[in-house]
Formats: C-alpha cells, sequence, structure tokens
C-alpha cells in the first residue's frame, strides 16, 4: 500500500488533498504521498468536506458516518478515518466501471 493509505486498529486512514470548487466530484489519482480528491462543493461552511465524506463512502460502500475527517479541516491537506478495518482503500485507484 501506498503512503497514502495507513492502517489503524480503527480502520484506515487516508491522506487526501482535496480539491474543492471543481467541475466534478472523483479521485483524480496521487498527488505525491496523498490521494487527490476533486470536489464540485466549495470551501465554505463545512460543505467540501461534506462532499468529500459522502464520495469515499460511496465509492468504497461503506456508510457515511463510517468516514470523518480526522485531522485538516480547514485545510487542503486532510487526513480521513474510514473506520471499516476489511475494506481495500486501493480500490479508489481503480477505474469505475462504466454505468
Amino acid at each position: 500500500m501506498s503512503d497514502w493509505a495507513k492502517r489503524t486498529g480503527q480502520g484506515w486512514l487516508l491522506t487526501i488533498h482535496a480539491v474543492p470548487g471543481a467541475k466534478a466530484s472523483r479521485v483524480a489519482g496521487l498527488h505525491g504521498d496523498a490521494l487527490k480528491v476533486q470536489v464540485a462543493a466549495p470551501p465554505e461552511k463545512g460543505r467540501a468536506n461534506s462532499a468529500l465524506v459522502a464520495l469515499l463512502a460511496g465509492l468504497l460502500g461503506v456508510p457515511r458516518a463510517s468516514v470523518s475527517v480526522a485531522k485538516g479541516e480547514s485545510s487542503r491537506r486532510k487526513v480521513v478515518l474510514v473506520a471499516a478495518p476489511q475494506l481495500d482503500p486501493a480500490r479508489l485507484l481503480r477505474p469505475l466501471p462504466p454505468r
């Protein structure tokens, strides 16, 4: 696993480079030692953080309550806790199947 995902007793800590105000919400690949995630929501009143949590929960197939911003709420560089130890976070880098 890369430096952006670390297993803990609670689940996984994901280092995220967040880009708010993007055209669409998506995982955009790696950005150094972080996972680059673009969210369409603006960085106002926690909207971008909520959109980030919702996007990651949906892509990982876990309840939204299992995903939280543990560090960096007002920063582009965030640490997100995903409370799902059985999870494989590498699936965030795999392309989504066509709809």
